[in-house]
């Protein structure tokens, strides 16, 4: 965060091990009045409201939802990149997971579903995220009315636990929009049905499903993989 958008974080908070690492992020709070205060790690986990902090919180302005605007989509579309598109996946850890994944692999986008089940971004979600959360943008929009919008510019992938095809081809005329349903039913049918194609990821069937957060893992790997991977 103090390496892409430090103007949002207002106050820091660290234990005695980190001071040197964040010695350089302790000079640019102070050069604009915002404090910061080394502590133990029981104050830690009190003010992060977890042990698991990593010996540094920070308190920080969330970035606003941008609303989603069809007639961007063309200039979207034009670095080729695959679109996320979540209909109500409800975990914010699943959400914060699907973020480290998109920007791990390079995807600068993730359209959240416009629905009280949706999860959105939070504390939860940006420690997930593990930074990811910082390199995509997300934006709200109605659906299944922005899947109309959106193809005439991607070619929409919906994902099912057992039906469609055990492939998906990355290669085509439109870059891909994919399309991942909420933890408990997936994608419901009239969603399905504004899809181009659907996809499954075949398995031994020992177990119903995979993870959300997995599944999209693996699917963004093969959309923006090599031709020769």
């Amino acid at each position: 965060m103090f390496d892409h958008d430090p103007g949002r974080v207002e106050r820091l908070f660290f234990e005695p091990a980190l001071r040197a690492e964040l010695e350089g992020c302790c000079r640019a709070l102070a050069r604009v009045r915002k404090p910061y205060r080394q502590v133990d790690s029981a104050e830690l986990a009190r003010v992060a409201g977890t042990v698991l902090h990593g010996g540094a919180v920070a308190i920080a302005r969330p970035r606003p939802l941008a609303d989603f605007d069809p007639k961007a989509t063309r200039g979207w579309a034009q670095d080729g990149k695959p679109l996320l598109i979540l209909d109500g996946i409800g975990n914010p850890h699943n959400l914060g997971a699907i973020a480290r994944s998109a920007a791990f692999f390079g995807l600068p986008r993730i359209v959240l579903a416009d629905r009280p089940d949706q999860a959105l971004p939070s504390d939860a979600a940006y420690r997930v995220a593990e930074g990811g959360l910082e390199y995509v943008m997300l934006f709200r929009a109605a659906l299944p009315a922005a899947l109309r919008a959106l193809r005439h510019a991607y070619r929409i992938v919906g994902t099912s636990l057992n039906a469609g095809s055990a492939r998906i081809d990355p290669a085509g005329d439109r870059p891909v929009a994919l399309v991942l349903g909420n933890e408990r039913i997936g994608l419901e049918p009239a969603m399905l049905s504004l899809c181009d194609e659907v996809v499954r990821i075949p398995g031994s069937g020992q177990v119903q499903s995979l993870n959300v957060a997995n599944a999209a893992a693996i699917l963004i790997y093969l959309l923006t993989r090599s031709p020769s991977g």
